[in-house]
């Protein structure tokens, strides 16, 4: 009896093997360059999400009123936010630069007054949910049209291939420049519904349109690699109908290639949106993008230049973590990779 139970019992070795996702995860946070990209990205989302508490509890301050005429108290004085300027005649008035306190314009102020550090929190979370939406709807979108055109192939392969192919052939900012500006003057109007050209679902969908082509093309390898392999062709083989074959066994595989594909299509859709709102073709005043921030301080670049580099260094931070992120999570769930720590 003793023997048959201890026959029957599962093998310790077996029952400790993790499953895929399991290693990918432990693969993942041991990967020191993704986990402090990660904790970057974390940490510039959480305080962007602070905005409000800085602006009226810590800075008291609206950054979307102008205020060329304000003071605040600095130190025990009285300073003017519009400044003389530094030139050996002081002609002209620039916007007061850095304090360096979080209570008083600690990045300085921009040409209306407004307080940049304020701004430039506000501007992140607008920013961050552009790009963060653009790339699940993006990736939303090319899912359906990789994993149909891959899947069903022949007729369906071949239309959905060109108009990706027809997409291709513009220039991604070419045709999100086109895409806004026709936006921009009417809106948009989808069935009985107009989405004012000040909402921040327009540029979302076209950030979202313009780099369907780019997920599409991945999404769609996969899936006619999968549509070959031998589990696929005996699920045929029994019987099993393509919507279940679709839904159980392709869908499922695809869903590495769609983690990886996130973070570099946010990188490239907050890319894009900082772009379109430099040209003010992109977030809509009163709002604020890391985008517009950078217009703001363009013609304060040699007297003011922490209006521009402010924003300018959040998008290289964020662009860079979600870069670093995005390769550890493609060595994390790369297969190949897998197999050999699991061995």
């Amino acid at each position: 009896m003793e023997t048959q139970t201890a026959a029957s019992a599962p093998s310790p070795s077996r029952a400790s093997v993790p499953g895929p996702w399991r290693m990918a995860g432990r693969s993942l946070t041991a990967n020191r360059s993704a986990m402090t990209a990660l904790a970057a990205l974390m940490l510039v989302t959480f305080a962007c999400l602070l905005a409000p508490f800085y602006a009226g509890d810590v800075a008291r301050t609206d950054p979307f009123t102008s205020n060329v005429a304000g003071s605040f108290m600095l130190g025990g004085q009285e300073v003017d936010i519009m400044q003389p300027n530094d030139n050996p005649l002081h002609l002209g008035l620039s916007p007061v630069g850095p304090t360096w306190n979080p209570s008083a314009y600690m990045l300085g102020a921009d040409s209306q007054g407004r307080d940049v550090a304020a701004r430039l929190l506000y501007g992140g979370r607008n920013s961050l949910l552009i790009s963060f939406s653009a790339a699940l709807v993006c990736i939303a979108i090319a899912t359906v049209v990789g994993v149909s055109a891959g899947f069903f192939g022949g007729f369906v392969d071949t239309a959905l291939s060109r108009l990706m192919d027809i997409m291709w052939a513009v220039p991604v900012y070419l045709f999100a420049i086109s895409l806004s500006i026709v936006t921009i003057s009417q809106g948009l109007k989808i069935g009985p519904f107009t989405i004012e050209s000040d909402n921040l679902l327009i540029p979302i969908f076209i950030i979202a349109l313009v780099y369907v082509p780019y997920a599409a093309r991945p999404i769609r390898g996969r899936v006619m690699a999968l549509r070959n392999a031998e589990f696929v062709m005996a699920a045929r083989s029994l019987g099993v109908p393509q919507h279940r074959i679709l839904l159980r066994d392709i869908v499922p595989n695809v869903s590495t290639t769609l983690v990886v594909l996130t973070p570099l299509l946010t990188a490239l859709a907050l890319l894009a949106e900082s772009a379109l709102s430099f040209l003010s073709i992109g977030v809509q005043a009163p709002a604020a993008s890391w985008g517009t921030i950078i217009q703001d301080g363009e013609g304060l670049i040699y007297t003011r230049p922490m209006v521009a580099i402010a924003p300018g260094l959040a998008i290289v931070i964020v662009v860079l973590a979600l870069n670093i992120l995005g390769d550890g999570l493609r060595d994390a769930l790369d297969v190949r990779e897998t197999s050999r720590r699991g061995a």
